[in-house]
């Protein structure tokens, strides 16, 4: 097997098995909601975000926001320990664009975050276009101090698609972004959408190429969800988004997991609905049958990530 494989039996690049060896022991992601807002629902671009993001954030679910960053961390690190005997944590700022704002404002926040006992890194998740250099400055010299990585929204590379989820950037924006990230010395996860309605399943396919050709160090794959309360969500009621089923869902991960350099690290393969807010595909909830077919298919095969990728 190309795919060094480390202590998993996955078939592909677990980020929980990065978290291992860089930590030694169980390290559990908790999500923060730290009050940003967005340029696409500020009226810098839009007020009206973009189609699959609810009031909260897209993805942001569970979150207890009436609480300042340090509660929210005390508080998820007592459900993470009980859940996933997890021993030390990371604080990723999830909700909106979180380098939307001055650098001093980032600066308290992010400084609060790792003043909490066992808290040992951020993940700081962003839009493409909220990365001005002295951001970048800053988050580079935040890297020499902590653990962290930088997600970006780039969702589609098809500059169509963008359009039509009403992200209000195109690809260069994110091809952009990376590329000033990197030369900063970040490690940046990309946050990929499968299943915008109008791109083929090769269109799909091409963005592994894509984030291999960018050199980027993590993935995040999301099945396009249809959320209450969002503008997707209307488009649906009226028959006019289809999505994805199941099979379909994790035959076409297995085929991307192929196409992408076994180096980029998989930090999800499937999205997190909120059970209270997810109208469709409501197979979405079941997530570990979801990541059991996965790995049953990529077994069946007997094929790994980067069993495809051109060396």
């Amino acid at each position: 097997m190309a795919l060094s494989k480390g202590n998993s039996d996955k078939r592909y690049n677990p980020f929980s098995d990065e978290l291992k060896r860089v930590f030694g022991c169980k390290v559990q992601r908790i999500s923060i909601d730290a009050g940003f807002t967005c340029p696409n629902r500020d009226g810098s671009l839009d007020s009206k975000g973009c189609i699959f993001c609810g009031g909260h954030g897209s993805g942001s679910y569970g979150i207890l926001r009436d609480l300042d960053i340090a509660a929210q961390l005390e508080d998820g690190k007592e459900v993470m320990r009980r859940k996933y005997r997890a021993a030390k944590f990371i604080a990723y700022f999830q909700a909106y664009s979180n380098t939307y704002a001055p650098v001093d404002q980032l600066r308290k926040m992010f400084s609060e975050a790792l003043t909490v006992p066992d808290v040992v890194g951020l993940i700081i998740a962003t839009r493409p276009d909220c990365l001005p250099d002295k951001i970048l400055t800053y988050l580079h010299e935040l890297s020499h101090q902590t653990y962290l990585w930088l997600e970006l929204g780039i969702q589609s590379i098809h500059d169509r698609s963008l359009e039509l989820i009403n992200r209000k950037h195109d690809y260069g924006c994110s091809v952009d972004a990376v590329i000033r990230a990197k030369s900063h010395g970040l490690r940046v996860c990309a946050h990929i959408i499968l299943g915008i309605p109008g791109e083929t399943r090769e269109e799909m396919l091409a963005m592994a190429g894509e984030l291999n050709r960018l050199g980027v160090d993590g993935v995040k794959l999301h099945l396009l969800h249809v959320m209450k309360g969002t503008k997707l969500a209307e488009v649906y009621s009226r028959g006019e988004v289809p999505v994805m089923d199941r099979d379909e869902y994790a035959g076409l991960v297995c085929d991307f997991l192929e196409l992408l350099d076994p180096r980029i690290l998989i930090h999800r393969l499937t999205g997190d609905g909120g059970r209270d807010n997810l109208v469709a595909p409501l197979w979405t909830l079941k997530k570990f049958e979801i990541l059991n077919l996965i790995d049953a298919e990529m077994e069946r095969r007997g094929t790994w990530q980067g069993s495809r990728f051109p060396r």
